[in-house]
């Protein structure tokens, strides 16, 4: 079949270019949906907007239409339980020139938060959508408060970020706010359907989505397909399904070290099924092969577990140590592949990995919550010296000293010698036991790749350049937006701000 605006021969043949089509088949579901055209099915369902996927961007837009007026607003969510991967995020919010940095005197602005990603993005990624973002970062921040999240009284400074502008939510996990949100749909009367798979677009004789094709009753995992059902949609359909981190074909097409010998972060489902649609009925593929991995993830954990937390807030006033020179190999706070691809550069004399050791003091390290976590759950160590934590790892002892004897001298002074790290975190956090130390080793955790998005989240045509009418995208799955690497929190912004921008868009239409 070949759509008019959809071009579905076109699209399959270059997806078979790009290897996609192959990879497909390590996804739970068919390989590839299939759109239809609206003269050739029935309409089981109406609704006045659709939105596939329950994380935050899907979310935000559900909440967002019913306040710009919508009557009858769906979202259909694969798994049997609503949040997404979003749900098991790290809660971690950067939002610039917000009422904490303002109470704390923290100069920012979004501007100054697009340099900081632009950079992380090395240059490539999308300053328009990027600045949008950072400039209603603040309008998603008080939905979330307006819907009953809570974050804790003071801002984190994440790597790559130039200043202190990241609030984190209590439970230091996006449940904190996906299940607020969830909560304020419910009482809005936006219809949630769980075990509902995206199968496919409907389009009109003009090109236009006017539908989606939805397997009710799917399994994920089982095999069992569920029964379809086509829905129309009066004001288009939303795709805001994530990203593709736990589909090992596609991501390992793209990225060759990306195997099935690297963890993830991400939930089983995120498998990018509507990704490789948009992509077959014309969406412009970005970016595909820019995979992020995760450097505070840890190999002694499933998923991403409780060290990512309590190593994202420890960093800044930690130190990492390659375990056989009992030195420090990087700035613990640089951006994301900066510090993934230092860590992945230790190994042992054979060339197999070998986890560096990142070392805090008791008395910091227990001012968060995931450190009693972390202990009870034997994936960090509590230890009264460093004799005895170079025992456990074969560290030469002196080394490490000296390491962290140096390295207190920068605390001293403000100035990092080593590696350049800022250090206004650190300020009076000297290195002294007792001492807690987890290991890391990176995860892959973010898709910067996906469907090409204007400003008002339309989908746009790779044949055509123009807004895929009806066809809107919101969140991981849209690609570009931050380049070649994302900054740490501002996957929430990005998510909630375009989904809420997408529903304007939708609501406008």
């Amino acid at each position: 079949m070949k759509e008019k605006n959809g071009h579905q021969e076109d699209r399959r043949k270059f997806l078979v270019g790009m290897g996609v089509a192959g990879a497909a088949v390590t996804l739970a579901g068919p390989a590839l949906a299939v759109s239809a055209k609206s003269s050739e099915v029935k309409w089981d369902k109406e609704h006045e907007l659709v939105i596939i996927g329950s994380g935050f961007a899907g979310l935000a837009a559900a909440i967002q239409a019913k306040r710009l007026g919508a009557k009858d607003v769906v979202i259909f969510e694969k798994m049997p339980y609503l949040g997404g991967n979003s749900s098991i995020n790290g809660g971690l919010f950067a939002v610039p020139n917000s009422p904490l940095q303002q109470k704390e005197g923290i100069k920012d602005s979004p501007e100054i938060m697009v340099q900081d990603q632009i950079k992380a993005g090395r240059g490539i990624a999308y300053e328009d959508l990027l600045l949008h973002i950072a400039k209603h970062a603040q309008e998603a921040l008080q939905m979330t408060l307006d819907a009953g999240s809570e974050y804790f009284p003071y801002l984190q400074q994440l790597g790559g970020h130039s200043v202190a502008r990241t609030y984190q939510t209590t439970v230091a996990c996006g449940a904190g706010i996906t299940q607020p949100l969830i909560n304020e749909c419910k009482k809005l009367g936006i219809k949630l359907v769980n075990r509902a798979k995206f199968d496919g677009f409907v389009f009109d004789d003009k090109g236009t989505v006017v539908g989606a094709r939805i397997l009710q009753g799917y399994y994920f995992g089982r095999g069992e397909e569920g029964s379809p059902i086509h829905v129309r949609s009066k004001r288009g359909v939303l795709i805001a399904t994530g990203g593709f981190a736990s589909n090992v074909g596609l991501r390992s097409s793209e990225d060759p070290t990306l195997t099935e010998e690297v963890g993830t972060t991400n939930l089983p489902c995120s498998t990018g099924e509507a990704l490789l649609e948009l992509f077959r009925v014309g969406a412009v593929p970005v970016h595909m092969a820019h995979i992020q991995t995760g450097p505070w993830a840890s190999p002694d954990e499933e998923g991403f577990g409780y060290v990512s937390n309590y190593s994202i807030y420890n960093f800044a006033h930690s130190i990492s140590v390659n375990v056989k020179t009992g030195r420090r190999f990087m700035n613990e706070i640089a951006d994301r592949k900066v510090r993934s691809d230092a860590q992945l550069a230790n190994r042992d004399d054979q060339g197999n990995p070998l986890p560096p050791i990142t070392i805090t003091s008791y008395e910091h390290a227990k001012d968060h919550p995931t450190m009693e976590k972390v202990l009870k759950y034997g994936v960090g160590w509590k230890f009264d010296n460093l004799e005895e934590i170079a025992k456990k790892w074969n560290i030469p002892l002196e080394p490490l000293k000296a390491q962290v004897e140096e390295y207190n001298g920068y605390v001293k002074a403000g100035e990092d010698k080593q590696f350049g790290k800022p250090m206004e975190k650190a300020k009076d956090k000297y290195l002294k036991g007792p001492f807690v130390v987890i290991r890391n080793w990176p995860k892959v955790h973010y898709c910067q790749g996906g469907a090409r998005i204007d400003i008002q989240a339309r989908v746009l045509d790779s044949f055509t350049w123009k807004p895929i009418p009806g066809l809107y995208a919101a969140g991981e799955v849209a690609g570009g937006v931050h380049g070649l690497s994302r900054l740490g929190s501002c996957s929430i912004p990005d998510c909630m701000v375009m989904g809420m921008t997408a529903a304007k868009t939708m609501m406008e239409a």
